[in-house]
């Protein structure tokens, strides 16, 4: 078999000095950072939809890029094509994962049974790819967005006939997954929600997505599946409302459907920033309520209302994810480029370019996250910014040991309290910068 990506080479670490666009400049899988190789600290996928898939088109105009692979799209031929550019792809870039949706590995048929077969022959063929190699799924999730059936959403539709259908659809997407080694299996709601309450049942909704969900878990766990399940927040687009709005909202409801012992999150930076939110937000709040899960590296652009799934280049960002992933140990899943090139950007070597600057973006944050942890600065100011809780009163408050009056006692006692201490927001800041440039 020739070659796709004939004129790129496997890609070498150069170094920050490196001129060569197809070489990391700090991604160096080997290096050790507190304690641990690099590339056990970012395991990196690649999205099957985005890079093997998305050829530029947008909603004014066609495909820019060629994704054919030498095959006719919407056949068989053309499925294992991408099998075959994809684990070229990513060795040559050394990345040991992979993401997909059902219908992303084949074109979907009139009837499931056929969809099923395709998939079982596509799995057959990755297995066989993924022999002699490092390479495996990272997580698998159904497509339950595009096909028109699903305009009502999946587990929210007002049809049970469809509800049917998406069950089938994510029974077949875990078999897959089970079968191609993956870590995680995810639901991305990606029309779970409403545009108006005038026609909606909210709480029925919500009650049939969790029992979706439960299903899931039961025959997951039932075929061997010793994985986490994801949610993966989004406010909007294309529902106006989305119940999986952000982290808190998505663990609220786990939580209330007793769903919160199987489920964890799978943050996008992109999604975090739609729901009004940094990306370390959903990070942290994902990661202090032990669902920190997997991550979906990409940004978005604040000038645009939508998801424009840019791949990451942002250090600063980068580095304070990194940050939450060090505190939180580290992540189950791993970090998915939902991350596709430019329009314009319609090149195979902007391909590689794409994902060099995503690897090389992360590596640099990770780099610059355990500086900040080993510097101590920071961890040791927050610290003492609490440190009247450890103590008299506030230790009293902390364990428990207190009450409302005596509390209202000890205020009147005191007459009026003294400002908090600063909260000296420009001088951590600095200490960024330091870290940073210093």
């Amino acid at each position: 078999m020739s070659e796709y990506f004939e004129n790129i080479p496997v890609i070498p670490f150069g170094g920050a000095d490196s001129k060569d666009p197809l070489a990391f400049k700090f991604y160096d899988p080997d290096r050790i950072v507190m304690g641990k190789p690099m590339r056990e600290h970012l395991p990196f996928a690649m999205a099957w939809w985005h890079n093997l898939g998305a050829a530029g088109t947008d909603m004014f105009g066609r495909d820019t890029a060629d994704k054919s692979f030498g095959a006719e799209k919407g056949t068989m031929e053309h499925a294992k094509a991408k099998v075959d550019a994809g684990f070229e792809f990513m060795k040559k870039l050394g990345i040991r994962y992979f993401c997909f949706h059902d219908v992303d590995l084949v074109p979907e048929a009139d009837d499931i049974k056929e969809t099923n077969r395709r998939l079982d022959e596509i799995s057959d063929y990755i297995l066989e790819k993924m022999k002699g190699t490092d390479i495996r799924c990272l997580w698998g999730t159904a497509n339950m967005f595009s096909n028109p059936r699903f305009m009502n959403g999946a587990g929210s539709t007002n049809s049970a006939d469809v509800f049917c259908f998406a069950a089938a659809q994510v029974k077949k997407a875990l078999d897959l997954t089970i079968k191609l080694g993956g870590r995680g299996y995810v639901f991305w709601g990606g029309r779970e929600g409403y545009e108006t309450l005038l026609n909606t049942d909210v709480k029925f909704e919500q009650e049939n997505i969790a029992r979706l969900m439960h299903l899931a878990v039961d025959y997951g766990r039932s075929i061997g599946f010793t994985g986490d399940f994801y949610i993966e927040p989004k406010p909007k687009e294309p529902m106006k409302h989305q119940y999986d709005f952000d982290a808190a909202t998505a663990i609220g409801f786990l939580r209330q459907y007793g769903l919160d012992k199987d489920f964890k999150m799978n943050i996008e930076a992109n999604h975090a920033t739609l729901a009004g939110h940094t990306f370390q937000h959903d990070l942290r709040i994902s990661a202090i309520n032990g669902m920190l899960g997997s991550i979906d590296a990409n940004q978005g652009d604040m000038l645009l209302g939508w998801d424009t799934d840019e791949f990451p280049f942002n250090v600063y960002d980068a580095t304070m994810c990194m940050y939450e992933v060090l505190k939180n140990g580290g992540l189950t899943g791993g970090f998915n480029f939902d991350s596709k090139n430019r329009r314009p950007s319609y090149t195979q070597e902007d391909m590689f370019y794409a994902y060099i600057l995503g690897m090389d973006t992360f590596a640099l944050g990770l780099l610059k996250a355990a500086a900040l942890i080993e510097d101590g600065r920071l961890d040791k100011f927050v610290e003492e910014r609490y440190a009247s809780y450890r103590s008299g009163i506030g230790a009293k408050i902390r364990s428990g040991e207190t009450t409302l009056a005596e509390l209202a006692a000890y205020a009147d006692e005191l007459g009026a309290p003294a400002l908090p201490g600063s909260g000296r927001q420009e001088y951590l800041e600095s200490i960024v910068n330091s870290i940073f440039f210093g």
